[in-house]
């Protein structure tokens, strides 16, 4: 399989160019193998219709966050669409990338789950760590404390 990254070498729009640079700079950083195809160039009519027509999301930029058509880049693994910018971005954040660009076999999501829900894990041991302190906290103000006001105003409401 081979991973495609559909580029525009003409783009007007400054996000636009600043997004090709990351995708292309973050795959080469993690040695991952890529051809680029550059819609603009002459004879890649083609090739442009292809992204146009199997691209499900937009690529929308702040200047256009709604555009006629799909703008780079946009990501595909042979003719399977990957996705924009955006999820590609998210997919890297989340360490999933290798899933994103259908590159990982299924026991690489085995382990991302697992890593997932120990996480998880570590994050309830941290809000029951958290529960214990408040009740010592409890423990350690004085029965007479904030309580007596509302049981002052409890009293008077019954007299």
């Amino acid at each position: 399989m081979v991973l495609k990254v559909y580029v525009s070498g003409m783009s007007g729009n400054k996000e636009v160019k600043k997004r090709q640079q990351r995708v292309l700079m973050i795959l080469d950083s993690k040695n991952i193998q890529y051809d680029t195809v550059d819609i603009t160039e002459p004879g890649k009519e083609s090739e442009k219709e292809l992204m146009q027509n199997k691209s499900t999301s937009n690529g929308g930029t702040v200047s256009d966050p709604e555009p006629r058509h799909p703008l780079p880049p946009q990501i595909f693994n042979d003719e399977d669409y990957c996705g924009d910018y955006d999820a590609f971005d998210m997919a890297n954040e989340i360490d999933t990338l290798e899933v994103f660009l259908k590159l990982a076999p299924a026991d690489t999501t085995a382990v991302s789950t697992a890593q997932i829900e120990l996480k998880q894990e570590n994050g309830e041991a941290k809000k029951e760590e958290a529960e214990a302190e408040g009740e010592s906290e409890d423990k350690d103000k004085p029965e007479g404390g904030e309580g007596d006001t509302n049981g002052e105003t409890a009293e008077k409401a019954e007299v």
